[in-house]
């Protein structure tokens, strides 16, 4: 049974990147991504400043914009503006939630699609779709690394997707089907939840529901992507499957912490990184 370790895979995907960012470098272009805070949500604050780290480890310039909770949607949309125009600027990220008063996709469809390291863009999400190049999401583009890594052959493998969010589910339902898997989508509505998760030779969990997948429902030799991050009442953080239950099936398992998780910031560097490239490459320092 592999337990996989996201931490070591994207520590390793941070060096590469940096040997990337010091050839850009050599080239007077040091890639830089603004990243947009409106409010105090902790959560947000305390992944906010994972990502700065990130950045300043490996070389990428990092703006930071801390808004109050008051901010207006018009403010936000004027900074986005801005941002955009900002030949420093090769990647924004909006921290989301947003607070109730802003219009969480009115900021997306506001972000240059040119700029969108989220991935988020409509129209990203269009070009992901229909196979086209463009920026993925980060968590589910580190999910598709973390099953490239243990060398794992989707094709033609039953994938089961616990959760339709447009940030998780639907996005790395695509990116399987794209890897030629067979894909079945889940979600409070499906009928005979455990009988169609113990079909899946890939799981995906992703609905935000502390050990929820019971270790009964796990097939033999089925590879789990766990994207849960929980917090119990006494303060341990878990994740959406049973892990002790589950790893006693499967082939391969992501922890939390320390599977999932980290490869989201990576893949937020990695498509930075691209940003710089392609941006640099119409002229834009």
């Amino acid at each position: 049974m592999i337990i996989i370790n996201g931490k070591e895979i994207a520590a390793n995907i941070r060096r590469a990147l940096k040997k990337e960012l010091l050839a850009l470098k050599d080239k007077s272009i040091i890639p830089g991504i603004a990243v947009i805070l409106v409010g105090e949500n902790p959560a947000s604050q305390i992944y906010v400043r994972n990502k700065n780290k990130a950045c300043g480890e490996i070389g990428i310039a990092s703006f930071e914009h801390k808004l109050s909770e008051t901010t207006s949607q018009d403010e936000l949309l004027s900074l986005i503006k801005k941002l955009n125009a900002d030949n420093k600027v090769h990647g924004i990220l909006v921290q989301l939630p947003l607070p109730s008063h802003i219009d969480e996709q009115t900021i997306i469809n506001a972000i240059s699609p040119s700029k969108d390291v989220d991935g988020f863009h409509p129209e990203n999400i269009g070009r992901l779709l229909l196979g086209l190049k463009a920026f993925r999401p980060c968590t589910p583009l580190g999910i598709m690394e973390l099953l490239s890594r243990i060398n794992y052959d989707i094709k033609g493998k039953h994938a089961v997707v616990l959760g339709r969010s447009n940030i998780v589910g639907k996005p790395v339902a695509l990116l399987l089907l794209e890897q030629h898997a067979t894909v079945t989508i889940c979600h409070s509505k499906t009928e005979n939840l455990p009988e169609v998760v113990k079909s899946a030779d890939i799981l995906v969990a992703a609905i935000g529901k502390p050990n929820f997948v019971k270790g009964s429902w796990i097939k033999k030799g089925a590879v789990i992507i766990d994207v849960g991050i929980n917090r119990l009442d006494d303060g341990k953080i878990v994740g959406d499957v049973d892990f002790d239950e589950a790893k006693k099936s499967a082939y391969a398992i992501t922890p939390v912490p320390g599977g999932v998780g980290p490869m989201t910031i990576a893949m937020l560097l990695k498509n930075t990184v691209d940003a710089a490239m392609k941006l640099s490459s119409y002229g834009m320092r």
